[in-house]
């Protein structure tokens, strides 16, 4: 048995933005965000549901999905695959924008509804250890909560390494399931009846030859892009170690040669006062102070 990686835009799209993937965005959503008070999902439509069977074009690095839940509000699940310039402005911007759009000119503000930008990333994004970080408006001295109409989480999928056996909660169940399923060959046991149905789908036995090949081109597509990033930033590395130790070996050079000057300097100095040179003219000579003349004439003379 051979699953699709889900962190692909094909099987993404089939598991929780197709007709058929209501209940099991209800359940990803209940394991993954706080509602507040124990609140639960019952209920959500998606925003255009995927139907068609190939998804045209490999340039995209991201996925996303777009549901309405029951009290108004709007969620923005996205999988980014890649991290590319300019990708955290996309998604503050994504759910400035679908904030935006939910009032027609001269409608009161009042029937604004919050936005949540849900975010999965396949790389590191922030460098602490933490698995999950959320963003909202809070007033900057003393982090009084402004509004939470608008407001980012984020859940990087390399900081979870939750093996099988250590799985506890759905949150753990489901994010295992995204990072690992395309790797697995049989559905782990207990899982919920969402995630099975969810393993069902990405189930290669169920895909037909062209959802395959765009599968198969996808993430090889995705490997190549994730290869030339990081030979890109071994080279940067690689090239900025050479740049420095050139930098080294050129101020080492630079420091010796002045060191040699200063040598000079001071032998003259010893020199000149000793054939009885005033001191004015061996300023003019070595660009030296008066006070540094005496001090080397004195050690001189030790």
């Amino acid at each position: 048995m051979k699953f699709l990686d889900v962190k692909t835009d094909f099987a993404f799209k089939k598991v929780f933005g197709s007709e058929d993937s209501k209940d099991i965005l209800l359940s990803f959503l209940n394991a993954v965000l706080d509602f507040g008070h124990g609140r639960q999902l019952t209920d959500l439509a998606i925003v255009d549901p995927y139907n068609v069977p190939l998804l045209k074009g490999m340039k995209d690095t991201y996925v996303d999905v777009k549901a309405t839940l029951a009290d108004g509000s709007r969620v923005i699940i996205e999988m980014q695959v890649l991290n590319v310039e300019g990708f955290e402005k996309r998604i503050l911007y994504n759910a400035a924008k679908n904030y935006a759009v939910q009032l027609s000119a001269g409608e009161n503000y009042n029937l604004l509804n919050p936005v949540i930008a849900l975010t999965l990333t396949d790389f590191v994004m922030f460098e602490d250890d933490r698995l999950r970080h959320d963003f909202k408006l809070l007033e900057k001295q003393d982090f009084t909560e402004y509004s939470d109409d608008i407001e980012l989480v984020f859940f990087e999928l390399p900081k979870f390494g939750n093996a099988l056996h250590e799985l506890e909660t759905p949150q753990d169940k489901w994010l295992y399931f995204i990072k690992n399923a395309g790797t697995l060959a049989l559905v782990p046991e207990n899982m919920e009846d969402e995630l099975a149905k969810a393993f069902a789908i990405i189930n290669e036995a169920n895909m037909t030859q062209d959802e395959l090949e765009l599968q198969h081109k996808k993430r090889d597509w995705i490997y190549i892009q994730k290869s030339s990033l990081q030979l890109a930033q071994k080279q940067g590395l690689q090239r900025g170690i050479e740049q420095g130790i050139q930098q080294g070996l050129e101020q080492g050079i630079e420091q010796g040669l002045e060191q040699g000057r200063q040598g000079e300097k001071q032998e003259i100095v010893i020199k000149a006062r000793q054939a009885g040179l005033a001191v004015p003219l061996i300023q003019a000579i070595t660009g030296l102070s008066e006070e540094a003349i005496e001090a080397i004439n004195a050690d001189g003379n030790q």
